[in-house]
């Protein structure tokens, strides 16, 4: 039997990646055809693309020839980033300005996604006008990437994100659930910053806000340019692990605040906070509240479940 694929083709880099991922899940949920790339997790599920290979990118978008590509791929690791800077900013800056090229030789609408890093964090919120000062490398090499796609393809939206949370396959994935062990061994104190303000937000926001962006780009060609989008709920991470704590009924008072600003690992902005007006008066965009998406992202990692499961079982 023919299967009836969808007549709208969307490529989707990193992804195996937390946010690739939610992407890859949301279109392709939304009538969309969507192929997703990665590199070292990508078999069975996805295609193994080295986007450092110019040849087997350019392949792969002239053999699918997609309307749309999502760049999910980057290395997003701040401290990664100032160890590894040639590595990281092959990825970040010169694999995304050949994605770009790329995209632009086959007419694909090209979505970059960027960070809230790119700006200082003394003066938030920030519009898509204000003018980026990247503290830390990674922050730098986004900007450059941004820079590089937009140089080389005008059908680009550069999608400016913060601190992202979701469905995670191991707690390391995200900087937001990777506190959830410290919350749950409270036998020991643990030391929280609560120096930094941070937005989490939740991948299959992000998600819908990219398959948004792209159905009213194929309705409308003058939807490009830069974007942001953010969870509204200002947070630091002491406050993300008390409300972590209080959304699975856990104590919280072995959680130490720490106001004072962080001296180890890169710079990071005190509050990077993005202003989302522009996407909202488009009609675009959805926010999922943080306790109940942190609870359906953790609800597997807590450790009282399946005690409970191995006494009753």
């Amino acid at each position: 039997e023919d299967v009836d694929v969808p007549g709208r083709r969307v490529l989707i880099t990193g992804a195996t990646g937390l946010l690739g991922r939610a992407v890859f899940k949301e279109f392709n949920e939304n009538n969309w055809n969507a192929v997703g790339c990665g590199y070292r997790r990508a078999q069975p599920r996805f295609e193994q693309i080295n986007l450092l290979d110019s040849i087997a990118v350019h392949d792969i978008i002239h053999d699918f020839q997609p309307h749309v590509i999502v760049h999910c791929a980057a290395e997003r690791r701040p401290d990664v980033v100032e160890s590894q800077p040639d590595t990281a900013s092959q990825l970040n800056v010169s694999a995304s300005g050949n994605l770009a090229k790329e995209a632009a030789g086959v007419g694909a609408f090209l979505i970059y996604i960027s960070t809230d890093y790119v700006f200082d964090g003394t003066s938030p919120p920030y519009k898509e006008t204000d003018v980026p000062n990247p503290l830390n490398l990674y922050g730098k090499t986004k900007l450059e990437g941004e820079k590089a796609v937009l140089e080389n393809t005008e059908d680009a939206a550069v999608l400016r994100i913060p601190v992202l949370y979701g469905e995670v396959e191991r707690l390391e994935e995200s900087a937001v659930t990777v506190m959830f062990d410290k919350v749950q061994f409270s036998n020991k104190s643990a030391n929280m910053d609560h120096w930094q303000q941070r937005f989490p937000t939740n991948v299959k926001d992000v998600a819908a806000v990219c398959r948004q962006l792209a159905e009213k780009r194929m309705l409308d060609p003058s939807v490009k340019g830069t974007f942001h989008w953010s969870g509204n709920e200002q947070m630091t991470k002491y406050e993300m692990a008390c409300a972590i704590a209080d959304a699975f009924n856990l104590p919280s008072s072995h959680l130490r605040p720490i106001t004072d600003c962080p001296v180890v690992g890169a710079l990071r902005p005190r509050n990077a906070q993005l202003d989302c007006s522009k996407l909202e008066m488009l009609g675009i965009g959805q926010r999922t509240p943080f306790r109940a998406g942190i609870k359906e992202s953790l609800w597997p990692f807590l450790v009282d479940k399946r005690w409970r499961q191995t006494v009753f079982h």
